[in-house]
């Protein structure tokens, strides 16, 4: 709600069932546990679709009106309901719309669920979303950012955002090295936190022209992340690509921002200027693999 005036396959075939008294799991495994919530016959419960609504919570809070996300507001507003039932958002603002009051809002349930930093980031998790779900609604097309592996010799990223590098190397026939990785908080100052959690990371352009440059930043929007190159009159930083992962549930705050307005048609940059990128159709991961 916006304030006033203001791996892969299974993601689409596995469905995750909320039941009255679910298991919680610890705090400590964040909100996108591995850990399965107990299933039930929950047939006559209504149904968020994880993706569509973790979509709408990295768009709608950049958006400069009230338009809504594209297939998303029934999960939306499941969801909206079932924060103002905890008092946790006022009902005026259960429109379908995940703007940044309901993301304020679902912060605020993920912290009284114990989850502390990234796993308190108002993207909803696997494990929040069965948790806020309870006898209410069922889960599908679960995303699972999947743990901490690492990429080349010395970055990490997550199991969904390295099958993603891993699929872009293969549409380009040649190897991808990092600059950076995620989850690299206190990092390189010029990243403004983009990369303190999740489904980040900068590509080393060192020997690419130009072609070669706008030829990998399309590869990586081809299989799901918002993708631009960056060049040293941009900011304090050499020539890289960077690249964020659409509907990475860990994604940073300010990593957030950046897919919402690439949504948008903007550059991803504090001055939200027009997108430079190449032209692609917008797809998340997920969504590339049911269309490739």
């Amino acid at each position: 709600m916006k304030l006033p005036k203001y791996a892969a396959a299974a993601t689409a075939a596995v469905v995750l069932t909320s039941i009255a008294g679910v298991t919680a799991v610890s705090a400590a495994q964040g909100d996108n546990s591995h850990k399965a919530a107990p299933s039930s016959d929950a047939s006559a419960l209504p149904s968020v679709n994880m993706e569509a609504l973790v979509k709408a919570a990295q768009i709608d809070p950049r958006r400069p009106d009230n338009k809504l996300t594209p297939g998303a507001k029934a999960s939306v507003l499941l969801v909206e309901k079932a924060l103002a039932d905890r008092k946790l958002l006022d009902k005026k603002w259960v429109d379908g719309y995940f703007g940044t009051t309901t993301t304020a809002a679902y912060t605020k349930f993920q912290k009284s669920l114990g989850y502390k930093g990234i796993s308190a980031n108002g993207l909803p998790g696997k494990s929040s979303l069965a948790k806020l779900g309870a006898g209410r609604f069922t889960v599908n097309h679960v995303i699972v950012p999947g743990p901490k592996v690492k990429f080349g010799t010395k970055y990490y990223v997550n199991t969904r955002t390295q099958k993603m590098l891993l699929q872009a190397q293969k549409l380009l026939h040649r190897k991808l090295v990092l600059d950076q990785g995620s989850y690299n908080p206190g990092g390189d100052p010029t990243s403004v936190g983009t990369h303190d959690g999740g489904g980040v990371v900068d590509i080393n352009v060192k020997g690419m022209n130009a072609a070669t440059r706008t030829k990998v930043a399309k590869a990586m929007r081809q299989v799901g992340f918002a993708a631009w190159v960056r060049n040293p009159n941009q900011g304090d930083w050499p020539w890289h690509i960077h690249a964020t992962a659409i509907n990475d549930t860990d994604l940073s705050v300010q990593a957030q921002h950046q897919i919402g307005d690439y949504y948008l048609g903007q550059n991803g940059l504090a001055n939200r200027g027009k997108d430079d990128g190449p032209k692609v159709t917008i797809r998340t991961w997920e969504e590339y693999l049911r269309v490739r």
